[in-house]
């Protein structure tokens, strides 16, 4: 009977991988015109690459499943941040015409 992979999730999965990825993501947005459509895959694939090649280089199987929890990670935290900032923005909006 084969075992899942013991992964120990520490400080670079909680703090610094997701927030790299999401900085790479905009950054090649911004200089390269990617479309937004192609930014969640991208993201994916620099998850998939971090958690392979740098966390988890000593196991194959562990660093496929970190990679894709790092770049849904980073999607669904930038989703939510965009998101968040879109409803302030409209909530400030509605006061300053409200004062009006």
């Amino acid at each position: 009977m084969e075992h899942f992979p013991t992964i120990h999730t520490n400080f670079w999965d909680a703090v610094i991988a997701i927030p790299v990825i999401m900085l790479i993501t905009q950054l090649l947005k911004k200089f390269f015109h990617i479309k937004p459509i192609f930014v969640p895959m991208i993201a994916l694939m620099i998850g998939l690459i971090m958690s392979i090649f740098i966390s988890h280089r000593h196991d194959l199987l562990a660093g496929i499943f970190m990679g894709w929890f790092y770049g849904y990670s980073a999607i669904g935290s930038f989703a939510s941040l965009k998101t968040s900032l879109n409803a302030y923005r409209q909530k400030q909006l509605n006061k300053t015409k409200s004062r009006s």
